[in-house]
């Protein structure tokens, strides 16, 4: 199959008509190469408009989801991002793409892995570290980031990732139970200014999320 060409479409249909007008999140979606992040069964899809599984309860974000959160994290070549869920690697590749520094936490030992494996096919290895474990507590030693994108819903934005954000600083991350709201707080003049996005739906976060104590 032709996925240079499949990936060219992708931003020209999908992404561009929607809105997506970063030319640094343009470049990256027209540059990461999807497939290599997909299971080889599911590899024809790969540039399709919608969500691919990856493995048990676990999905691929559909590309302008991938698309639009990296825009609204406002980043530039040479900020710091913390990812949490890492997934297949995709989105930490995009980030990677357009020149950011990623710290990814993955609470699956065998999802981080195949990342690992899929981040260094695709040529992104160098640019992304990996640790597995709860993301509830992101990766505190590494703050402050410049952004933190959430790819899998908590019932609320978990306070220790907002205390990792540096001054004007964004987090992106979908909230809720089955349907949730994309939101997007920013750290500014010693709070947090928090707006929602569109309706999304992503898998549940897990670990302390799933506790009905999560609240602190």
């Amino acid at each position: 199959m032709d996925f240079d060409k499949q990936r060219k479409r992708m931003v020209e249909r999908q992404l561009v008509p929607r809105g997506i007008r970063d030319g640094r999140v343009l470049t990256a979606m027209g540059a990461v190469p999807r497939h290599l992040f997909v299971p080889p069964g599911q590899r024809r899809y790969a540039y399709d408009d919608c969500p691919l599984p990856i493995g048990p309860d676990q999905t691929i974000s559909q590309p302008y989801i991938v698309a639009l959160m990296s825009e609204r994290a406002g980043l530039t070549p040479g900020d710091r991002a913390l990812e949490i869920g890492t997934g297949s690697g995709y989105q930490a590749a995009v980030l990677a793409a357009m020149g950011v520094t990623v710290w990814s936490v993955e609470i699956a030992a065998g999802l981080s892995r195949q990342a690992a494996a899929n981040l260094g096919d695709a040529g992104y290895a160098d640019a992304v570290s990996l640790r597995v474990g709860d993301g509830w507590t992101g990766w505190p030693e590494e703050a402050p980031f410049q952004a933190v994108l959430v790819t899998a819903a908590p019932l609320d934005v978990p306070r220790p990732l907002l205390e990792q954000l540096d001054e004007g600083g964004v987090l992106v991350a979908p909230v809720g139970l089955s349907v949730q709201d994309l939101v997007l707080v920013r750290r500014e003049g010693g709070g947090y200014h928090r707006q929602s996005l569109i309706p999304v739906r992503f898998v549940p976060m897990r670990g302390r999320a799933e506790s009905p104590s999560e609240g602190d």
